[in-house]
C-alpha cells in the first residue's frame, strides 16, 4: 500500500516510505502455525464434534491474527522532502505528520534483539506542540535516522533561500554532509559512499 500521491503537496516528493518491520508480526505468525498443527492433529482424529472444534479454532485465529496483519499491512511511515507521516488503519484511520523543519533531535533505540534481526525504535524531538514523537519497529532505524538528518538539513536551507525549490550546488551539499559526519550522525562509510554519489563517482 503505497502513500497516495494526491495527498502530496506541489514540490514534494516521497524520499522513503516503509511498513513496520516484520518482527511486528512475528506473534501472529507463530500462531497461524499452531492453529495450523492443531488443526491437523483434530482432523485426523475420530470424534464427535470434531468439525465444531475445529471452527471454534479457526474463529479465534482470525479474530487473533487477522487483525495484527491488518494493523501491521495499513502502517506506513513516509519520508518526503518536506515532512514525516505516520498513518495507520484500514477504515478507521488515524495519522500524524512532523515537518522537518521543526525537529531538533532524532534517537534510535536497538536491544540485542532487534539489532540481530535489523530493527528498533525511533525517537522524534521536535519544536512546538510536537513534542516527542516514538515509532517502535523501525526497519534499519540507523539509515531511517540519517536519512531523516540529510532531509532535514536540505529542507532548512530551502526555506533560509527563500522556501522555493531545492537548487542547491553540489558544494551546498557536500557542506550539508560534512556536518551530519562531524557530529557524528554518518559514519564514515556513509560519508564518503554519499560523497561519491555526489561528485559523480560509483
Amino acid at each position: 500500500m503505497r502513500y497516495p500521491e494526491k495527498l502530496l503537496s506541489p514540490g514534494e516528493e516521497i524520499k522513503s516510505q516503509f511498513r513496520p518491520h516484520w518482527s511486528r508480526v512475528a506473534r501472529e505468525g507463530l500462531l497461524s502455525i499452531l492453529v495450523l498443527v492443531l488443526i491437523v492433529l483434530i482432523a485426523i482424529q475420530d470424534f464427535a464434534g470434531k468439525t465444531w472444534v475445529i471452527a471454534a479454532l479457526a474463529v479465534g485465529w482470525f479474530a487473533l491474527v487477522i487483525s495484527g496483519f491488518i494493523r501491521w499491512w495499513t502502517t506506513q511511515h513516509v519520508i518526503t522532502n518536506e515532512r514525516l507521516i505516520h498513518r495507520t488503519g484500514l477504515i478507521a484511520k488515524s495519522g500524524k505528520e512532523i515537518p522537518l523543519e521543526v525537529i531538533n533531535d532524532v534517537t534510535f533505540t536497538q536491544s540485542i534483539f532487534e539489532r540481530v534481526f535489523g530493527t528498533g525504535d525511533l525517537l522524534i524531538e521536535s519544536a512546538g506542540t510536537h513534542g516527542q514523537s516514538r515509532y517502535s519497529d523501525i526497519p534499519n532505524p540507523e539509515a531511517v535516522q540519517s536519512l531523516i538528518y540529510q532531509v532535514r538539513e536540505v529542507r532548512k536551507m530551502e526555506l533560509e533561500s527563500g522556501g522555493g525549490p531545492a537548487t542547491e550546488s553540489s558544494a551546498s551539499q557536500l557542506a550539508i554532509l560534512s556536518k551530519l559526519h562531524d557530529e557524528g550522525k554518518l559514519t564514515d562509510t556513509e560519508f564518503e559512499t554519499e560523497k561519491r554519489k555526489l561528485l559523480g563517482g560509483a
